[in-house]
């Protein structure tokens, strides 16, 4: 949603400095997903992010995801190949009519053409002065060489800049500035901004364009160090013009301090250490490019936070304060925190109260307010919190660890599960560790922490003091030592029960064994999507293309990064080329899934299914082909073949693809079969570790009592899913229990603002009558997904509707004035 928000911005862009700032900060955020031997000034094809595009000022939003410059074949520059030929030339005595002497030298030159340079030089030549009936003029004290006033002549007759070196091009900059150029400086501007493609070229040119105010040249210099970041942080020059007052006022000159650059360079800086002096001024910079109400209450909140961190709890208090001045309501949180942290825990605890108390009610504010309080106080805090929003990690952990003061170990560990069952984060999967290795439970704590390591390889753990790598070294000894075919056991066990940490663990530690197997990163990249763990998806997939060692293979890796990252033709077009290369699994299954993820008519599932068919006779393992198998079963259903659907699914169960159990189910049911359905999905209950989604599944096929019963084990396994709160609100709302039913949904949107729950929660409001509040959320739902056809039309409806109650309401005030007036 981040990234098709900035996709959004870039699109409707118009001025070069936020195009180059939002096209970086869009590679910034795909970064991670680039392949090696990628240069951060290569482009990806596109407009949208190309560093040539980026320069070229305007609105063209329909533009952005054509192909750039940079992708087609090179165009010949046939007029610069003329720069030595005899158009450029100097001017002979015979058409000359004035000279230019610098020095020794005499630059003979037409008056006329450079008169038409720029209103100073008109005046100098044709105006009063005695320099307009002179044929020589002595120009030596101008600060520009024969060589530029050479340059400039040619200028004045071709208007282009030919092959000039970089000192000539940079003197006819100076020039135009002191003569008011206008455009000889354009293209001298432009021709600069060409030239830059590397730090080493940046660093240099922007000091000329600062001091020219060359526009294009400091927007192709800063694209460069934009483009280079994180990494250009790290040089003193680069972070010398961002982060003091005076390199901000050089780039204002210049038309290139604003908040957005400044957001964005302070999110890295904050991403790289939120306590470094770089990102206090960097966020300092950005309090001074702040104009908008918004833009002060988000500076002054993170200065805020910012000084939080690093324990400057005066300065910190105050910039949450004049957070809160100019409105920021939640910046109430950090004046009580930097309250507390200076020895006044009442008074924060008064704060904290009082926004609970002036305000709708949600679980951070009782979190918050945990944190002043004890006993049994504080744990009804968290108790409520939970209860509002189960996604906040800190009330299952702060429980967890007074269950181990108890010495309630094993339900320490509960407390621990019902979290991570929904929502993966490494510092719960460290927690679970410790308290494994107080059971002596160290098979336990291996698995957390090598899925731990998969989520982030560089964690330290025990508040940072500990390398996860260096614990797993001290606990490796205490274990059972499994062999490579042992991995592979164990990790058919875990994927059939649906135990996906478990599975990831496995993977991690076969990793260890054989680091660079591209098969494997790849598994992993499957296991993390499956856990709703994007970011470190990618990077094991970007893992695996780069361990690959054949074409064929590297191709299938490349067209899954390219699927994953919304470019479905293209990952298309990867799969073909490895096919045609060697036929393999991956390939076909690629392929199969990118057509299948689509409105498929009769033809296309056809083509499908022989894809998945020639997949399967291909080599691969088990894991894979079951679920190729179940893929291949879910097509016959969408195509009516019910029972070769069935054979799929009994083949996927027999080698032990379990989540096949509910493929069957769903053929049963169409068959009419409900009581075999239900009997599937309990099978599928009882074998896997994670099973909300088979509960809330089983809800189907069963009566609405045992449905509810499904369904809220399903809510109270993962609260993140969304569709037990969309029919618990349909039931209340056929039963006219219409207050109930919006506070249903109400309850998970507040902590999960999803596109359905908003979409019917408008729809709810829209039958009752409330145009206001279903305009709202067909708004808020339009921003998660701007093409949803029935909330557009939902919306259209609710506008039409509030458009002729407002009319309504307008006549009738004005029969009342007119009543008024004629009494």
């Amino acid at each position: 949603m981040f990234r098709r928000s900035l996709r959004a911005a870039r699109q409707h862009a118009v001025d070069v400095h936020s195009k180059i700032v939002l096209a970086s900060w869009l590679r910034f955020e795909r970064r991670q997903d680039e392949l090696v031997g990628t240069s951060a000034m290569d482009c990806c094809g596109r407009n949208l992010e190309c560093p040539r595009a980026c320069l070229v000022s305007g609105y063209d939003p329909e533009s952005v995801n054509d192909s750039c410059m940079c992708s087609r074949s090179p165009r010949v520059e046939c007029d610069d190949d003329t720069s030595t030929g005899e158009q450029e030339c100097s001017t002979s005595d015979e058409d000359g009519d004035m000279s230019f002497c610098i020095g020794d030298d005499e630059i003979r030159c037409v008056r006329y053409n450079i008169a038409l340079l720029s209103r100073p030089f008109r005046a100098l030549l044709y105006g009063g002065f005695t320099e307009s009936w002179r044929e020589k003029i002595n120009f030596s004290n101008n600060g520009i060489s024969a060589e530029g006033m050479r340059a400039a002549e040619i200028f004045s007759r071709t208007k282009r800049l030919g092959s000039f070196d970089l000192p000539i091009v940079l003197e006819l900059l100076s020039l135009t500035n002191r003569f008011f150029c206008e455009e000889m400086k354009s293209a001298c501007d432009a021709h600069l901004a060409s030239l830059v493609s590397d730090m080493e070229e940046a660093l240099v040119l922007i000091e000329y364009g600062l001091e020219e105010t060359a526009y294009l040249l400091v927007a192709a210099c800063l694209q460069v160090f934009l483009r280079e970041l994180p990494n250009s942080m790290y040089n003193s020059n680069v972070m010398r013009l961002f982060c003091s007052s005076q390199g901000r006022e050089k780039l204002a000159l210049v038309g290139h301090a604003s908040f957005l650059l400044y957001y964005f360079l302070s999110q890295i800086a904050l991403e790289e250490d939120m306590k470094s002096n770089a990102a206090v001024m960097l966020l300092e910079r950005l309090a001074e490019c702040a104009t908008e109400v918004w833009q002060k209450q988000l500076a002054y909140h993170q200065l805020g936070v910012v000084m939080l961190e690093r324990k400057e709890y005066k300065d910190a208090q105050n910039w949450f304060v004049a957070a809160v001045e100019v409105g920021h309501v939640y910046s109430s949180v950090g004046i009580a925190r930097a309250r507390c942290k200076r020895g006044h825990k009442y008074s924060a605890y008064k704060m904290m109260n009082s926004l609970v108390s002036d305000y709708k009610p949600a679980g951070w504010m009782y979190q918050e307010r945990s944190l002043y309080c004890v006993g049994k106080e504080k744990m009804m805090d968290l108790n409520t919190a939970s209860e509002l929003d189960p996604t906040l990690s800190f009330p299952y952990k702060y429980r967890a660890v007074l269950l181990v003061q108890e010495n309630r170990l094993g339900a320490a560990i509960s407390e621990l599960n019902k979290i991570i069952g929904f929502k993966v984060s490494p510092d719960c999967l460290e927690l679970r560790a410790w308290i494994s290795i107080v059971l002596e439970d160290y098979e336990g704590a291996l698995r957390d922490i090598w899925a731990l390591l998969t989520l982030d390889p560089n964690y330290i753990m025990f508040h940072g003091k500990m390398h996860g790598n260096h614990l797993v070294e001290l606990l490796h000894p205490l274990v059972q030592q499994w062999s490579q075919a042992d991995c592979w056991m164990h990790l058919y066990d875990r994927w059939s029960s649906v135990d996906d940490i478990g599975s990831l663990a496995v993977v991690h530690h076969m990793l260890a064994n054989d680091p660079g197997k591209s098969l494997l990163c790849f598994r992993q990249s499957l296991l993390l999507l499956r856990l709703n763990c994007q970011k470190a998806a990618m990077r094991c997939l970007r893992l695996a293309r780069n361990c690959a060692t054949s074409k064929h293979e590297r191709l299938v890796y490349e067209g899954w990064i390219l699927y994953d990252t919304g470019h479905r033709e293209e990952a298309l077009a990867k799969a073909e080329e490895s096919v045609s290369i060697q036929r393999s699994f991956e390939a076909f299954f690629l392929k199969a899934y990118a057509l299948a993820d689509s409105s498929l008519d009769s033809k296309s599932s056809m083509y499908v299914i022989e894809l998945l068919e020639e997949a399967l006779r291909c080599p691969s393992d088990g894991l894979r082909k079951g679920q190729a198998l179940n893929n291949l079963g879910s097509v016959y259903v969408d195509c009516g073949k019910l029972d070769l659907a069935a054979d799929c699914y009994m083949n996927a169960l027999n080698i032990k693809h379990t989540r096949a159990h509910q493929g069957l189910a769903r053929v049963y049911h169409l068959k009419n079969q409900r009581k075999a359905a239900y009997d599937e999905m309990t099978k599928l209950i009882e074998k896997a570790r994670n099973n909300a989604s088979a509960y809330e599944k089983r809800s189907e096929y069963c009566d609405r009592d045992m449905a509810k019963s499904d369904l809220s084990m399903a809510t109270q396994l993962d609260p993140l899913r969304t569709y037990t709160y969309r029919y618990r609100a349909a039931v209340l709302m056929d039963d006219h229990r219409e207050a109930e039913a919006i506070a249903e949904l109400s309850k998970a949107i507040v902590f999960k603002p999803d596109l359905q729950l908003l979409h019917l929660r408008a729809a709810f409001y829209d039958s009752m009558g409330d145009n206001i509040s279903a305009l709202q959320d067909c708004e808020a739902a339009l921003c998660l997904d701007s093409g949803h056809g029935e909330t557009i039309e939902l919306y259209n409806r609710a506008r039409k509707q509030a458009d002729e109650q407002q009319k309504r309401e307008f006549e009738n005030k004005i029969g009342i004035v007119s009543s008024l007036s004629g009494q």
